[in-house]
């Protein structure tokens, strides 16, 4: 059996600390010398083993500064059709909104074509910066039917998911969700937002909500900080019968 590499060695030890919390988040990792000493090895192993560990996410570089340690990821499991808040309070984290806007536009031909509206039909838009522990972590553009608009427009948007107003306020039992999920960059408005440089990588999702009916009824963007927020899925192989 070939054995396990140096770099990759010194990798899952590092990788051990970090997770157990010898090393804490965003604090400074030993530069690669202390490391390369720490470990006996040359400094190119070192550099391998935290050049891995960046593509795991775990740690980050900062020029001329060193290696530190990334802040853990709060993450949403997407095998259920749950809200922000209602998925992460229960993991102890505190979520706010701050609604920047709720107005009645016409809908442009794309949103229109997802609600199953006639073209030019008035909707609601509701746009919305969620906080994860005071921080932001994604903008939100909602858009609903205007006459389910006019209820939500009466709602506390401020602490509650708008999945929970929809089933507890307004009646609507909710079925399933169709997802694209891509990245991008964030452009000026994202930036100033998310609290991100401009240009910096955001995960980007598509969420169109039906009712148990199959009707369209919530349709949004979805704008997540990159560097702050992850989905998680459980893909099960089809067993051949």
């Amino acid at each position: 059996m070939p054995s396990t590499p140096l770099h990759t060695q010194i990798q899952q030890a590092l990788r051990a600390r970090i997770l157990e919390g010898r090393y804490a988040p965003m604090s400074r990792m030993p530069s690669e010398s202390e490391l390369g000493a720490s470990f006996g090895v040359s400094r190119i192993t070192v550099r391998q083993a935290l050049g891995d560990l960046q593509k795991e996410g775990l740690i980050f570089t900062l020029q001329g500064k060193g290696s530190f340690v990334a802040k853990p990821k709060a993450f949403q499991n997407v095998t259920h059709l749950t809200g922000l808040a209602e998925s992460l309070s229960a993991m102890g984290y505190e979520v706010l909104n701050q609604l920047q806007a709720l107005r009645f536009p016409r809908a442009d031909p794309l949103v229109a074509a997802r609600l199953g509206l006639p073209a030019k039909s008035r909707v609601c838009q509701i746009r919305r910066v969620r906080l994860l522990n005071r921080a932001p972590v994604s903008l939100e553009l909602t858009y609903v039917p205007e006459a389910l608009g006019r209820q939500l427009e009466r709602a506390d948007l401020v602490t509650r998911d708008i999945f929970l107003i929809l089933e507890n306020d307004c009646g609507i039992a909710l079925g399933h969700a169709d997802l694209k999920i891509d990245a991008t960059l964030a452009d000026a408005e994202l930036a100033e937002a998310l609290h991100l440089d401009e240009g910096a990588p955001v995960l980007r999702i598509e969420r169109l909500t039906h009712d148990t009916a199959g009707r369209p009824i919530d349709f949004e963007y979805l704008y997540y900080r990159a560097d702050a927020f992850q989905y998680r899925l459980r893909a099960q192989r089809r067993v051949a019968p």
